[in-house]
């Protein structure tokens, strides 16, 4: 579970104040999960991250019950001065899972080939996702967090397998997604909200939110 009580959370943008939450009370249960529709630059990725404990309101508390992941495509879990393997081997050590498993699991995952025992500062962008992405599905999580959707990567059977693994990762774990995009959502969310304001509007279904969230961009 994640709840949010009282949360405030705003920008300083040089010439207004953007708001991202204002005085927000909601909770997130687990075994449902949730798609969240936001314009762009409504503060989905601020959403998501405090949501894992990224970023800090600025006023309020959140509580998190359960085990949540860190947002898909954060690269803020990779040290680009350590290799493939040890950045898989300290996420095993700091999750409490065996790093030999994660190890071999990211190995396997990213195919990285000898690039995975070099630094990650020598890698692509690309080679650097797909790393982190691995370094996410290697890992049991009861709430899985994705900012747009899948990483847009160039190499098609990497998703396709990483795309796998997170289905059957999601047969016993919740996802919390949000996209300005409702298509996005339709093939994760059960549930549905919609950012707009500073506050979160839920619906019982994505349909529902749909229909308030094109009206509203009308």
């Amino acid at each position: 579970m994640i709840e949010f009580k009282n949360v405030s959370k705003s920008y300083w943008t040089g010439t207004r104040r953007k708001v991202i939450l204002d005085n927000a009370t909601f909770r997130i249960e687990l075994g449902q999960s949730l798609g969240i529709l936001a314009p762009n630059g409504t503060g989905k990725t601020t959403l998501i991250s405090m949501m894992a404990g990224i970023l800090k309101p600025d006023e309020g508390e959140i509580i998190r019950h359960s085990r949540i992941s860190f947002p898909m495509g954060f690269m803020g879990v990779v040290n680009a001065a350590l290799s493939g393997a040890e950045n898989a081997r300290f996420a095993g050590h700091f999750y409490g899972v065996d790093p030999d498993y994660v190890e071999a699991f990211c190995r396997w995952m990213c195919d990285l080939e000898e690039y995975f025992d070099q630094p990650v500062n020598t890698y692509s962008s690309g080679m650097a996702g797909r790393l982190s992405l691995s370094l996410l599905l290697s890992l049991d999580f009861d709430i899985y967090l994705v900012d747009e959707g899948m990483p847009t990567m160039a190499d098609a059977d990497f998703v396709r397998k990483a795309g796998e693994v997170f289905r059957e990762r999601l047969e016993h774990a919740t996802l919390v997604i949000v996209s300005h995009q409702p298509k996005t959502l339709e093939a994760f969310a059960q549930r549905a909200a919609i950012l707009r304001y500073g506050r979160l509007h839920f619906f019982d279904t994505l349909d529902e939110a749909k229909v308030h969230y094109d009206y509203a961009r009308r």
